[in-house]
């Protein structure tokens, strides 16, 4: 039985025949063949008709929703990881006052992206063998000299120094915001052991926002917490902190105006008065409270060649109160009744694969807390410290290597007073299996124990008493790693 749909189909056709002008008569096979093409094409039409019904279209309450506005930029090029930017920007060898410039020339080569979010991290572990001549008193400064860690006259240990974590924000040709997490229990001014909460704490090291872009303009700008721009305070060694840096190396609340072109670097930073977290101190009202923007720091050097593969950096700074200004007896962070300036020399000169470096810092005034009236023998002192040292980089085996020595002296009190200097020796040997990778050895000799707090005495119940020692001599092998990312 034919369907009705077909039976429709046919005699319309029939119709069109019949009725439709020819010129010719149709046979009966003609006939036949048209009407059997008709079913065909009719059963095709039916079979995509139930196909379409059987398929789901989406209606208003399934369909999906526009995007309001598409992404700037998108997640896969929204982070960074850049492990040579990481290990420079975190090592704290070198250009220790200068990182925020760093950022600015890299910035301005491409070697940083535009809207891109830098991410990077560092950690530093060592194992060390010391001896001392003197119980209990261990002239290493790269962790505070206290017997709360430091016992009898032989040490060793294998521990974290330290572990960073950075961010890097570049938000346009412009703004940069930085932000650096760091721990280091060894460091760390909190009491007890290294194993006390206390002293592991993880701190904002430093954190700023900074404008500049010095593809267009050579001045630039920051505010936050910042390396104070006062002196160089670099090592040539691969670990060990000269004692410039010990004694001068600042960190401060504060804003940095900067002018960096042709080699000319001059830095004007408006440091937060009161006790700082390093290195500066002016009293606000008699008193420690950092209630006021009086203090400052200026720097100034320039940098050009002076040969073949040859520059030589000359700089100068001055900071309106340093952290030297307490009266007896010293403890760290305490007010001052009136502020000790401090002025900076320094030069660094690379030739080849050579670097040599000296710098020499000292107080405007003496140290009043370095006057003991139980000890009036010895006067009160200015507090000096100077440095001289040298690099040289080479290959072993294919890996980068670099040698180096140094020498440093702190001065705080008269010749013949116990708190009188703190030598530092050392010599180092470091290997890059990776550009952000360095294992480093170090002797380190020191001569004299000069703590700076109650380093003219006062934490004895006899006056005339102080744990500063003259005739204490360290030794100390020091083995390590420095791997960022």
């Amino acid at each position: 039985m034919i369907p009705r749909s077909q039976k429709t189909a046919i005699v319309l056709t029939l119709a069109s025949i019949f009725l439709a002008p020819s010129a010719s008569a149709l046979t009966l096979e003609e006939l036949e063949s048209k009407l059997n093409d008709l079913a065909t094409e009719n059963a095709q039409l039916r079979t995509r008709m139930m196909e379409l019904e059987s398929k789901s279209f989406p209606t208003a309450n399934n369909a999906p929703l526009a995007s309001k506005s598409p992404p700037i930029i998108s997640n896969e090029s929204l982070l960074a990881l850049d492990p040579t930017y990481s290990f420079d920007i975190l090592d704290p060898t070198t250009r220790i006052t200068r990182k925020q410039e760093e950022i600015l020339l890299r910035k301005a080569r491409g070697d940083l992206d535009t809207d891109r979010v830098y991410l990077s991290s560092a950690v530093t572990a060592i194992a060390n063998i010391q001896k001392s001549n003197s119980e209990d008193q261990f002239g290493y400064l790269m962790r505070h000299p206290t017997a709360n860690n430091q016992r009898t006259d032989e040490v060793s240990e294998a521990a974290i120094h330290s572990a960073q974590l950075a961010i890097t924000a570049n938000l346009g040709d412009w703004v940069t915001a930085y932000t650096e997490m760091l721990y280091d229990p060894q460091q760390s001014f909190g009491a007890g052991t290294n194993t006390d909460l206390n002293r592991n704490q993880v701190q904002v090291r430093h954190a700023y926002i900074m404008l500049g872009n010095l593809n267009t303009s050579p001045w630039y700008a920051s505010v936050g917490k910042m390396a104070i721009p006062f002196g160089l305070t670099d090592t040539p060694n691969p670990f060990t902190a000269s004692t410039v840096w010990h004694a001068y190396g600042g960190l401060a609340n504060g804003i940095k105006v900067g002018y960096l072109n042709d080699g000319i670097n001059i830095r004007l930073m408006g440091v937060q008065g009161g006790a700082q977290f390093r290195a500066a101190n002016v009293p606000v009202d008699g008193s420690n409270i950092p209630s006021k923007l009086n203090n400052y720091s200026l720097d100034a050097n320039y940098t050009f060649p002076t040969g073949a593969n040859s520059t030589l950096l000359l700089g100068t700074s001055y900071l309106k109160g340093s952290a030297y200004c307490q009266g007896y007896p010293v403890t760290h962070f305490s007010a001052c009744d009136d502020e000790n300036g401090a002025w900076d020399a320094y030069a660094q000169w690379h030739q080849g694969p050579w670097m040599v470096q000296a710098e020499y810092a000292t107080t405007e005034d003496e140290w009043p807390g370095t006057y003991n009236p139980a000890l009036p023998d010895y006067a009160a002192s200015k507090v000096t410290s100077w440095g001289l040292g040298t690099k040289y980089s080479t290959s072993l085996g294919g890996y980068d290597m670099d040698l180096s020595a140094d020498f440093s002296r702190f001065i705080a009190g008269p010749s013949g007073s116990p708190w009188e200097r703190q030598d530092q020796w050392v010599l180092g040997i470091a290997s890059y299996p990776t550009p952000s990778a360095k294992f480093f050895a170090e002797f380190i000799h020191t001569e004299g124990y000069a703590p700076l707090n109650f380093i003219s005495g006062g934490n004895h119940t006899d006056p005339t008493q102080t744990h500063s020692n003259a005739d204490a001599n360290s030794n100390i092998l020091m083995l390590g790693g420095n791997v960022a990312f």
